[in-house]
């Protein structure tokens, strides 16, 4: 994340690159629709226009994360129509590059949300605002070994090897975990973010580690198969596990103790700050080129309180 700061920060544009601030449209572009986890974000993109009253915002995305070219229409779409400003959560790092580079031809500011684009895009957007995916994966770590203690077997269960939220936060839980414990850790398994696939992959795990002590489901898919296993197989409370993000499926793990915990991204505070953020460039106000997001880690204890409830959805 060090690395990723330091690049984007040497791109910074000039403020002045942009039009005068004007009464517009800011268009919200996320990877689909049909998630509660960007229909949160949109939530917090609601709450932001309370106070940015001189525009209007318009919230869409595809149908599905894997509908790059309908996400591509709908950049180019809003370039073609001359909006304000544009919130982004890029569903390809490279396909969207040619639509963000369209925007900044055309003097529109756009704040990346969530997924970067690939290195060469920083100069065509002004602020990326994510989580940071190595902090959270050490928060994760943290939370188990106060569970679990630093000897025995834990298993990492992830999702997609090489994808850039993967590679922070499976290497920020293992780094953690390999620098404070002695704890062994088998896998990591990975489940191409497909719940049932989780579900075999921690029952077969369960099966051949009868010692193990703990588990990190690393994202929502592959936590809610974890999870779903643990039950299945009688081992819900036994084998302290650890989730990733805030559905409400997760939440009633962590209500009936299947999951000791879940480390939650702040998906209300990514829609919120990213229309605050483009408001602020249209008005001509100097913004961070890398914001986090942040991450809280929900428990049985918390989960009730207003900081969890502000990032559950």
């Amino acid at each position: 994340m060090k690395k990723l700061t330091t690049a984007l920060l040497a791109s910074a544009i000039a403020m002045g690159a942009f039009s005068a601030a004007q009464a517009g449209e800011i268009a919200v572009i996320v990877k689909t629709v049909n998630s509660t986890f960007w229909q949160n974000v949109q939530k917090g993109a609601d709450a932001a226009m309370k106070d940015v009253s001189e525009h209007t915002m318009t919230f869409q995305g595809p149908a599905a994360e894997s509908a790059i070219a309908d996400q591509v229409n709908l950049v180019e779409n809003a370039v073609n129509r001359g909006v304000a400003g544009i919130v982004l959560a890029p569903s390809d790092p490279d396909a969207l590059i040619p639509a963000v580079k369209k925007a900044w031809e055309a003097r529109i500011p756009v704040v990346i949300v969530d997924s970067m684009l690939a290195e060469g895009a920083e100069q065509y957007y002004q602020s990326f605002l994510a989580t940071d995916n190595k902090k959270a994966g050490e928060l994760a770590a943290q939370a188990l070994i106060e569970k679990v203690g630093t000897e025995g077997k834990i298993a990492v269960m992830s999702y997609v090897a090489g994808a850039g939220s993967e590679i922070g936060r499976v290497g920020g839980f293992t780094d953690y975990i390999k620098a404070n414990s002695k704890l062994e850790i088998v896998g990591p398994f990975y489940s191409q973010s497909q719940m049932a696939t989780a579900l075999n992959q921690t029952t077969d795990v369960l099966a051949a580690n009868s010692d193990l002590k703990g588990m990190f489901g690393a994202n929502e898919p592959t936590a809610i198969g974890m999870g779903r296993a643990l039950k299945q197989s009688g081992k819900s409370g036994q084998v302290v596990a650890v989730g990733f993000d805030g559905n409400q499926d997760l939440q009633e793990f962590v209500k009936d103790g299947t999951l000791a915990g879940i480390a939650v991204q702040g998906s209300f505070q990514m829609g919120e700050l990213g229309v605050q953020t483009v408001a602020k460039i249209i008005n001509k106000e100097k913004v961070e080129k890398f914001v986090d997001t942040g991450v809280v880690v929900v428990t049985k204890d918390n989960i009730d309180k207003p900081e969890a409830q502000n990032v559950l959805y």
